[in-house]
């Protein structure tokens, strides 16, 4: 995949998730926003957008950009925001489990490009891609309490639902970074 259409992907993914949380804060009166804190939710989805360039500059911006790493790391914000927008969280009961488990792909399938970047081995990147989607869907859930104990209603959660989310959520994490390390197995490291 070239540089450019990398750069197309991360461009229509980030504008994307800015939109769709600027129309969510824009009109919290619509019945899908209703009790899900969107308000709340909108300056922690936006923080996405610096974790990859801050981190490739701490790295002392080692060429190329990563573009793939960038949009994977953005994308599960962007795609629960827009279930949201779209309505299929109160629509299609299924949501919720379709995005923790292809969010959780995309989030450590963006970890595990960026460690074939560093000199660690495939499983020790395997192991830590997937520990870090497990460490994350915690802190999410947490977050999701944390947003249903200072008020909103409607996110519905219970602890069936959140024991799902996590067993979706880290098998989607180790079938992300697996599905990555198989796709790369013949590519040599990127810089």
């Amino acid at each position: 995949m070239t540089q450019r259409y990398q750069q197309v992907i991360l461009w229509t993914v980030r504008v994307t998730l800015v939109v769709a949380i600027a129309f969510s804060v824009a009109f919290p009166g619509l019945p899908q926003f209703d009790g899900k804190g969107m308000a709340f939710r909108a300056p922690f989805y936006l923080l996405p957008l610096a974790v990859v360039p801050v981190g490739w500059r701490l790295r002392g911006r080692p060429a190329p950009y990563p573009y793939l790493v960038d949009a994977c790391v953005v994308a599960p914000f962007l795609l629960d925001t827009l279930g949201n927008a779209f309505n299929f969280y109160n629509s299609f009961d299924v949501t919720d489990d379709v995005l923790h488990t292809v969010n959780w792909v995309l989030l450590t399938a963006g970890i595990t490009l960026g460690l074939l970047r560093t000199a660690l081995d495939r499983l020790t990147i395997w192991t830590v891609a997937y520990g870090l989607g497990a460490v994350a869907i915690i802190w999410w859930e947490a977050a999701e309490w944390l947003v249903q104990q200072l008020g909103t209603a409607g996110l519905g959660l219970t602890y069936d639902d959140t024991i799902g989310d996590l067993v979706l959520s880290s098998t989607g994490g180790a079938i992300g970074s697996a599905t990555v390390l198989w796709l790369t197995r013949h590519q040599g490291r990127p810089s």
